[in-house]
């Protein structure tokens, strides 16, 4: 199954940075699908709200690596998440032509 990293404890999860979403919502129902491992902040904060999707065993082992999605700030955004995962995820499927929009790279610490 592919994890889910989710930045929430800084202003990713605030309704200050993106008040028309329903943060605790979106963490329920991406929990419904996968893993998900709350992070403090991932230090990417102009990209609220991140998701980072991290391949499955079979996945990471096909040479699927994490994709972070900035700005998953639609509601939409959360079922193409699942339906990616339920084909497969990262090294399994090729990440839908919506996802894309969101894909960015993690800036070098």
């Amino acid at each position: 199954m592919s994890r889910l990293t989710v930045c929430r404890d800084c202003c990713c999860g605030s309704t200050g940075k993106v008040p028309a979403l329903d943060h605790a919502e979106q963490l329920r129902r991406l929990s419904e699908i996968a893993d998900v491992r709350v992070s403090d902040c991932l230090d990417v904060c102009e990209q609220a709200n991140v998701v980072v999707v991290r391949p499955s065993p079979a996945g990471r082992a096909a040479g699927g690596r994490p994709v972070w999605l900035g700005l998953v700030n639609h509601p939409d955004a959360v079922e193409d998440i699942a339906a990616w995962i339920r084909a497969g995820g990262p090294g399994l499927a090729p990440i839908p032509d919506i996802l894309t929009l969101y894909v960015f790279t993690k800036p070098r610490s």
